[in-house]
Parts: structure tokens; C-alpha cells; sequence
């Protein structure tokens, strides 16, 4: 069969979902748009009381069901405490690079829905007033979100509604180059997610339907690591489509699908990698097998809840990692075939 991606569809469907705000913990949005790609192809969309989606792909034959996932939840921050100068000191969700923050734009948004914009920044932010504005660490302790409203104490923010808790969403500055690439932050995992609404899309247009019953979970807090800990009961092997890693001692790139043999929980499923990789050399794919030192996956969560799976991990190559990240379409288009060739066979 030839694969043909519709390579629009993708680009669009991952500048929408990367422009859109959904950091661990505030999810149930961008899950509207989901259930709305998903039901648009006209395949059964589920949510889990966590607020993870499920979408069911029936398949020809019965014997087993494969599970596909993928985050949709990004790294973000949230509201600490306000400060007696108005300025708001934040924690972290996730595990982002604090010095990438400095002097990014963001919006707070209060319990009540209202949005407010501001800008991270640096408790030294001014080369003509501080001595160690070049070198001070940036990290929260020593970063606060200046915001772009009229306060100058505590009381003068509180008066606007915001409050400890309250979410505060990073700009993505997404950007789709004429040459292919993709920029932004977040396309751990949203390039994936992108992905899989790409499979479905061609799974509908071309009228094809897999060998076995597929699921396609999507997951709301696997940046905190428990994102997929439950997983529908009848999901008896399960591929983890996430970010893969470049960088030294590592042989993926920006244009290629990355199968990974192991990462900080440990070997994945040696037959699946096996069939992973046989799928990808039949296909002429590019892609690349590597070992991830600092990773874990929605497999691994799965593993850890208890359920009886096999598991594998697959996705494009991202560069930068938790930072200003890019990828290129070729990876995402890679990683598309690579699952439809494991879904048909």
C-alpha cells in the first residue's frame, strides 16, 4: 500500500494544536478539539473521568488490540505567591529549562476564566540597575512574571482576581518554515498528537481498516507522570508516540522517525522493536534506534499502573528538548508510516 500523507492536514493540525494552551492539569479545552478531529472521521471518542480521550478504530480480525498514545498535555507554571511589588513568583509544571523562560511572554488566567498577559523575567531584569543582570541564575527563586496591567503591591493584583493556583500559560511562538520545519515549544508531545490525528485522517480518507482493533489514548498528565497509569483494560500491547530525543551519543535527527530500545525505566518490549524496526527498513523509512538516559514514556506509566501490556516507544526527532524545540515534517511523516505500517500488518 502506498502511504500517502496529507501533508497540509498535518501541518495545520499541529500549528493548531501547539498555538492552543494546554498545560498538565488544564487539558479538558484541547480535549474538545480532539473529540472534534476524531468524530469529524467518524470514530468513537471516549473520556476517562481524569479527562484522558480515548478513540476506538475497529479493526478486521479479534485476538488482540493495540494501543496507541500520545500527551497532549505540555509543561507550563502556575501561580505561586504575589509579591508586595505586584510581580508574581510561579512553580514549574513539568520539567521546563528555567533559563528559556527569561523574557518569554505569557497570559495568567484566573479562576473566573479572565486572561491577563505578562512576561517572565529575570529579579534582575535591567543591565543599567543590576551588577549580576548577565549571570544570576534563572530558575523560579530568582525569576517572577511581571504583568501587564497597572499594579504596583499584593493588594493591587489581588484586586484583579489573580490568585495562587492559578495557571499561567508560556507562549509557543509556533512557527511552520517553508522549508518543513516546525518551531515551537511543546511539540513534545503535540507533534505526536498531530500525528495521530494525521493517521486518522488517512485511515478515513483511504478507507482502511486495521488488521486489529486500535485505541488511540490520549493522555493529560504524562508530563507529571501519570498520565496513562490507566489504560482501557482490553489493550493488550500499547506504543507510546512521543518525542524522539537528539543529541550526543544519539543517532536521530530532525527528519526521522526514532524507535527507542530503552530508556530510564528500562528495555522496551524486544519483539515489538524488532517488528518496529523491520517495518520501517521494509518501508524505507527514515529512522534511527537509540537510548534514552532521561526519559519516560506513557508506556512506562502504563507499566507502573499495573497493566498486563507490551510495550514499545516511537516519534519524530526534536531538537532542544523542553527548550525553544523544532522538528521537521519529514519526522512526523516518518513516524505516520511507521504506524500504519504496524496497524495493517
Amino acid at each position: 500500500m502506498s502511504f500517502k500523507i496529507n501533508k497540509e492536514y498535518v501541518l495545520n493540525t499541529a500549528k493548531r494544536i501547539l498555538e492552543f494552551d494546554s498545560p498538565t492539569g488544564f487539558c479538558f479545552d484541547i480535549m474538545n478539539i480532539i473529540e472534534e478531529i476524531a468524530t469529524s472521521f467518524e470514530y468513537k471518542f471516549e473520556r476517562t473521568n481524569k479527562g484522558c480521550g480515548i478513540i476506538t478504530i475497529e479493526g478486521q480480525q479479534e485476538g488482540k488490540v493495540i494501543g496507541l498514545s500520545a500527551h497532549v498535555d505540555t509543561l507550563g507554571a502556575m501561580v505561586r505567591s504575589i509579591t508586595n511589588n505586584g510581580t508574581l513568583k510561579f512553580t514549574l509544571l513539568g520539567g521546563p529549562i528555567p533559563a528559556t523562560l527569561d523574557s518569554e511572554y505569557c497570559k495568567i488566567r484566573t479562576r473566573e476564566g479572565k486572561i491577563y498577559t505578562g512576561t517572565f523575567l529575570s529579579t534582575s531584569p535591567a543591565a543599567h540597575v543590576y551588577a549580576d543582570s548577565k549571570d544570576k541564575k534563572r530558575d523560579p527563586e530568582n525569576m517572577e512574571v511581571r504583568i501587564d496591567e497597572r499594579v504596583l503591591c499584593k493588594k493591587d493584583v489581588e484586586e484583579l482576581g489573580i490568585c495562587s493556583g492559578d495557571f499561567i500559560f508560556i507562549d509557543t511562538k509556533t512557527t511552520i518554515t517553508e522549508s518543513g520545519f516546525i518551531k515551537s515549544r511543546f511539540i513534545d508531545d503535540k507533534g505526536s498528537v498531530a500525528a495521530l490525528m494525521g493517521l486518522l485522517e488517512f485511515l478515513n480518507r483511504e478507507k482502511v481498516i486495521p488488521k486489529y482493533k486500535t485505541k488511540i489514548f490520549i493522555s493529560t498528565y504524562e508530563e507529571v507522570g501519570h498520565g496513562s497509569s490507566y489504560i482501557p483494560q482490553d489493550i493488550t500491547e500499547m506504543i507510546a508516540v512521543d518525542m524522539g530525543c537528539i543529541g550526543d551519543d544519539l543517532t536521530c535527527t530532525e527528519y526521522d522517525v526514532s524507535i527507542c530500545a530503552k530508556d530510564s525505566g528500562g528495555p522496551y518490549d524486544y519483539n515489538m522493536v524488532t517488528n518496529l524496526i523491520n517495518i520501517a527498513k521494509e518501508n524505507k523509512l527514515s529512522y534511527a534506534v537509540d537510548i534514552y538516559p532521561f526519559y519516560g514514556s506513557d508506556v512506562g506509566a502504563a507499566l507502573r499502573g499495573g497493566n498486563d501490556i507490551r510495550g514499545a516507544l516511537i516519534g519524530p526527532g526534536v531538537h532542544a528538548s523542553h527548550g525553544m524545540e523544532r522538528t521537521h515534517y519529514e519526522a512526523l511523516e516518518n513516524t505516520i508510516k511507521l504506524l500504519i505500517g504496524y496497524i495493517i500488518q
